[in-house]
């Protein structure tokens, strides 16, 4: 007989707990957070992108997958359904597990990775940390044939069409109802004095950052 532990050894499980709805008790990590629901306080794992748009006592329905190896079990969350998939697609891949995937979503976002894939991008895939160019190539390989580029421009966009940092600050906001009107406005004003600690032009990996002073900003506006 197998021994019982190997059997759970890097199998993911959405179905036991597919769904989280509550609220938000406390953003811990750029990559954790605790959430409330059903009495009980979930820690849960996100990418940094989705993350970056949750606060403290904030209502949220977070999708998740438990992840459950030889020596803990860990709730991955997402902020849609797609992403969540995406997270799970990644791990078909020999030799990528929660934890590249995760760093994946949170260094492209779910929009950027899926079109990475599908265009064949390796060295955009490779500023993931985790990964090396021969797990790009691998994950190119693996799932390009999957993912179609209809499946690409599907993905809930984490960046705007035009890809700016401040036009990704503005969807984030709109997308937890704040209006476009309001949502450019505190972009903007980030944007423009928090936008780079090194007094250049904002980039993408400062996102996360803006988007969490600009929901700030406006929590203490109300």
């Amino acid at each position: 007989m197998a021994d019982r532990a190997s059997t759970y050894d890097g199998r993911e499980r959405s179905g036991m707990i597919g769904l989280l709805s509550g609220t938000v008790e406390s953003v811990d990590t750029d990559t954790t957070l605790i959430m409330l629901s059903s009495g009980l306080g979930f820690t849960v794992r996100m990418p940094a992108t989705d993350l970056s748009s949750l606060h403290a006592g904030q209502h949220a329905r977070i999708y998740t997958v438990l992840s459950a190896s030889q020596d803990q079990m860990t709730l991955y969350g997402f902020i849609d359904e797609s992403s969540r998939r995406l997270f799970t697609q990644l791990q078909k891949t020999s030799g990528i597990g929660p934890k590249v995937a995760l760093s994946l979503l949170s260094t492209l976002g779910a929009t950027g990775l899926s079109r990475a894939i599908v265009d064949g991008d390796v060295s955009a895939l490779s500023t993931a940390p985790g990964l090396g160019r021969k797990g790009a190539q691998k994950i190119i390989l693996e799932l390009s044939g999957i993912l179609s580029r209809e499946d690409a421009e599907k993905t809930p966009a984490t960046m705007d069409s035009d890809g700016s940092p401040m036009s990704t600050v503005i969807q984030g906001l709109m997308s937890l109802g704040w209006s476009e009107q309001d949502s450019t406005a505190a972009a903007r004003r980030v944007c423009e004095t928090d936008g780079d600690p090194h007094d250049g032009a904002p980039g993408a990996e400062d996102i996360p950052r803006l988007l969490r002073l600009a929901l700030a900003s406006m929590d203490r506006g109300r």
